[in-house]
């Protein structure tokens, strides 16, 4: 079967290859893959996988022969795949605990964009009550921004969106931003939870705009630069204020459920920036890094 596979050949990130048909064990489901998302570190920092590997984590398709075990979904099933590896192929072998089923009312190519855009602002975001408190989302016309935005404002809380441009603004206040900044010194706002998907000098500048008692969660690094705090900066006064990284790669389908929930009842919506064809990833991927895309990377697979 055809895959798109890691490359580090500097061609890549990733090249299309003959690759064996998964084999399910007795506690996974082998899923026909219809739609991929793209997600801008499993691309850019692509060296973190091994030569050949089936790449990608992301994706929806159909379910062509349920767990022997018989847990998961039936034969059939509609599911979206969360943070699960190996995905970007034409058939995946997956655990069900990563597996969620799509309503009949979700877009199947929408339900491909949670996975990791959708699931890491999730499970940030609930880490403490939102309601009337001040959140900063950055990179929010990224995935994980869209998703973020949408999410803090659904929990109650007063959003800002932090964006690299004005361009890049488009569409952030109707998803229920407060305020789109393009500069956090256009503000004099301390915020009770930041969620950073930029990470370098931002980060330091965000913290220095942290309430006492928030907390800083480090969920990407796009920039790709340094951060350095400048002398004295970790120090104050009051309420403890804290760092918190991100990294948590355990099954995704409770967190899936929840989010194809809130999307069949109309509360949340799938940033698709860009839409096309599997055959069309080399187009994709460089759109994606020249951060011409607005939201998420969905292709088709067929």
């Amino acid at each position: 079967m055809r895959a798109l596979v890691v490359d580090h050949s500097g061609a890549g990130p990733v090249r299309f290859a003959e690759v064996d048909e998964p084999v399910p064990s007795a506690g996974e489901a082998l899923v026909e893959i219809r739609h991929i998302g793209l997600n801008f570190g499993e691309l850019n920092y692509v060296d973190q996988w091994p030569a050949g590997a089936v790449h990608g984590h992301d994706a929806a398709g159909i379910v062509v022969r349920a767990a022997s075990d018989g847990s998961g979904p039936p034969e059939g099933t509609r599911v979206a795949v969360g943070m699960a590896p190996h995905a970007w192929a034409e058939r995946v072998a997956v655990s069900p605990a990563s597996l969620g089923t799509v309503p009949k009312s979700v877009d199947l190519a929408d339900a491909a964009a949670l996975g990791i855009a959708g699931v890491t602002p999730f499970r940030v975001l609930r880490t403490r009550s939102l309601l009337a408190r001040n959140v900063l989302i950055t990179g929010a016309s990224g995935g994980v921004g869209h998703f973020a935005v949408q999410l803090a404002a659904l929990a109650g809380a007063r959003v800002t969106a932090l964006v690299g441009s004005p361009e890049r603004a488009a569409g952030l206040r109707e998803l229920g931003a407060d305020k789109v900044l393009t500069d956090l010194a256009e503000t004099g706002d301390r915020f009770d939870l930041v969620l950073d998907t930029v990470g370098g000098p931002l980060v330091a500048q965000a913290w220095s705009s942290l309430a006492e008692g928030g907390t800083l969660h480090l969920v990407g690094y796009s920039s790709g630069q340094e951060t350095t705090f400048p002398s004295g900066a970790l120090f104050g006064f009051g309420e403890p204020r804290s760092i918190a990284t991100y990294g948590d790669m355990t099954p995704t389908g409770g967190e899936l459920t929840d989010l194809l929930g809130l999307m069949a009842a109309g509360r949340l919506s799938a940033p698709v920036g860009l839409r096309g064809h599997w055959h069309e990833v080399g187009d994709a991927v460089q759109a994606l890094f020249a951060r011409k895309v607005h939201g998420k990377v969905i292709l088709d697979v067929a």
